[in-house]
C-alpha cells in the first residue's frame, strides 16, 4: 500500500484521498500493524464527515494535511491525530483540526457577530459571550467573595479578585519583572515594551493599547458623558474620573505618603509626590535639559519653547499656556475672590495669594538671604533684595538707558518720559483737625 507523507492535497481535488484499506492479514504481511490500519480507517471516516459538512468560508481552497503515524502505540496515534490541521485559514495560514474552530477563527478577522442583545443591540461572536453580557442587564452576580462580599458575574472574575486578598500575582513580565493578578493585565502591559497599539480611533487616528481606552476616547468626539456626580451634577466620560471627582465632596484621600503623612485623592498624585522625597525627576526637556517630577509638568513646560497658549479668554481674547492661569484670569472679569482670610476677611482670586497674605498675621518669613540673613515673606522679595548685593539691575529704560532693580521702579521712572502723573488718593473719611 502506498501512503502519502506530509503532503497537502486540496479537498476539492477528486484525487484527494485514494488510500486503499486492505484486510488485516494483507496489512500485516506488508509489515503494517493493525493499529496503523485502524488509524487509516479513522482518518478515512473523518474525511468523509468533513466532505459532508464542508462549507465555503473563503473564496480560496481549503486543504487537508495528511501526516500518517509511524508509531505503533494507540496513544501516540491519538496525539498525532490531534495535532493534524485539516482546515486552513487562507488569510493567515493558520490550521485547525475541526470545522467549528475554523468557523470561530474566521469570524474573528471578518468581524462577524451574529449574536445580538435585544436590550442594547450589542453584538457578539459567540452565544457564550452574549449570555455573559446579559448578566449586566439582569444584574445577576452569582459569584460572591467570602472575604469582602463583592459579587461577580463570572467565576473567573471572582478567582482573579481573590488574588487581591491573597496577594498572589502569578503572571510576571519577563522583560521588567512586574507581576499581575490576571493574564490579560500582563498581555496589556507587554504592549508597553512592544509599542503595540492595536486599537485605532477612526475619527482622528489616535491609537491605544486597550479597547476600553479607545471606547472612552470616542466619547470626546461624541460628547457623551454617561457618568454623573450625584452631589453637583457634573458629568464625565469615564467612571474612574467621576469616582475621583466625588472625593472632592467626600473629602476622601485614600493614598497617604508614608514619609510625611500627606494624603492624596489619586494614586498617581502620591506617586508624583514621592519624587519630592527621592529627588527623582524622570521627565527631561530635550531642548533645555530641565527635568520634572511629572510628565504633565514637562508637557506644560514645553509651551515655553513652542509659544503655545491653548487656553483663551472668551471676554478679552488673552491666551494662556495653562488652564489654571485662564481660570484665575477670568476672575478679573467676574470679580470673584473665593479665597478669604479668616482673620481679617480680606479675599483673594488665588489660594496662593491667601497663603502669602497669612504670613502677615503669622509673621512667617521663610525666605532668607544667605549673605546678610534678612528674611522675607515672599520669594520674589528675596530675589529683589539679593540684587542689592549683586548690583544687578535687570530692568532698563529703552528711552534713556537707565536701569533699575525692579519692574515697578522702571514703571515709575517711565512717567518722567510720558508725563503721566502719579495717581492721588483721597481718604474716605478725611481727618478733621480741631
Amino acid at each position: 500500500m502506498k501512503i502519502l507523507r506530509n503532503k497537502q492535497i486540496p479537498i476539492d481535488d477528486p484525487q484527494r484521498f485514494s488510500i486503499a484499506v486492505s484486510p488485516c492479514q494483507t496489512l500485516q504481511s506488508s509489515g503494517i500493524h493493525p493499529f496503523n490500519m485502524m488509524a487509516v480507517k479513522v482518518e478515512s471516516q473523518e474525511l468523509n464527515e468533513m466532505e459532508e459538512r464542508k462549507q465555503d468560508f473563503t473564496n480560496g481552497e481549503k486543504y487537508f494535511i495528511y501526516s500518517p503515524t509511524e508509531k505503533t502505540s494507540s496513544q501516540n496515534i491519538a496525539q498525532k491525530t490531534g495535532t493534524r490541521s485539516y482546515f486552513m485559514c487562507q488569510q493567515f495560514g493558520k490550521g485547525f483540526n475541526r470545522k467549528t474552530k475554523l468557523t470561530k477563527h474566521i469570524k474573528a478577522h471578518t468581524g462577524e457577530k451574529p449574536f445580538r442583545c435585544n436590550l442594547c443591540s450589542k453584538s457578539f461572536r459567540k452565544m457564550d459571550y452574549l449570555n455573559r453580557h446579559l448578566k449586566i442587564h439582569s444584574g445577576e452576580k452569582p459569584f460572591t467573595c467570602q472575604q469582602c462580599g463583592k459579587s461577580f458575574t463570572e467565576k473567573g472574575h471572582l478567582k482573579g479578585h481573590m488574588r487581591v486578598h491573597t496577594g498572589e500575582r502569578p503572571f510576571t513580565c519577563q522583560q521588567c519583572g512586574k507581576s499581575f493578578t490576571q493574564k490579560q493585565h500582563l498581555k496589556v502591559h507587554m504592549r508597553i515594551h512592544t509599542g503595540e497599539k492595536p486599537f485605532t480611533c477612526k475619527q482622528c487616528g489616535k491609537r491605544f493599547t486597550e479597547k476600553g481606552h479607545l471606547k472612552v476616547h470616542i466619547r470626546i468626539h461624541t460628547g457623551e458623558k454617561p457618568f454623573t456626580c450625584e452631589f453637583c451634577g457634573k458629568s464625565f466620560i469615564d467612571k474612574r474620573n467621576v469616582i475621583i471627582h466625588m472625593r472632592i465632596h467626600t473629602g476622601e484621600k485614600p493614598f497617604t505618603c508614608q514619609q510625611c503623612g500627606k494624603s492624596f485623592t489619586q494614586a498617581e498624585h502620591l506617586k508624583g509626590h514621592m519624587r519630592i522625597h527621592t529627588g527623582e525627576k524622570p521627565f527631561t526637556c530635550k531642548l533645555c535639559g530641565k527635568s520634572f517630577t511629572e510628565n504633565v509638568h514637562l508637557k506644560v513646560h514645553m509651551r515655553v519653547h513652542t509659544g503655545e497658549k491653548p487656553y483663551t479668554c472668551q471676554q478679552c481674547g488673552n491666551s494662556f499656556s495653562q488652564k489654571c492661569h485662564l481660570k484665575v484670569h477670568v476672575r478679573s472679569h467676574t470679580g470673584v475672590k473665593p479665597f478669604t482670610c479668616q482673620q481679617c476677611g480680606k479675599s483673594f482670586t488665588e489660594n496662593v495669594h491667601l497663603k502669602v497674605h497669612m504670613r502677615v498675621h503669622t509673621g512667617e518669613k521663610p525666605y532668607t538671604c544667605q549673605r546678610c540673613g534678612n528674611s522675607f515673606s515672599q520669594k520674589c522679595h528675596l530675589k529683589v533684595h539679593v540684587r542689592s548685593h549683586t548690583g544687578e539691575k535687570s530692568f532698563t529704560c529703552q528711552q534713556c538707558g537707565k536701569s533699575f532693580t525692579t519692574a515697578v521702579n522702571l514703571k515709575y521712572h517711565m512717567r518722567i518720559h510720558t508725563g503721566e502723573k502719579t495717581k492721588s488718593f483721597k481718604p474716605k473719611n478725611p481727618l478733621t483737625v480741631t
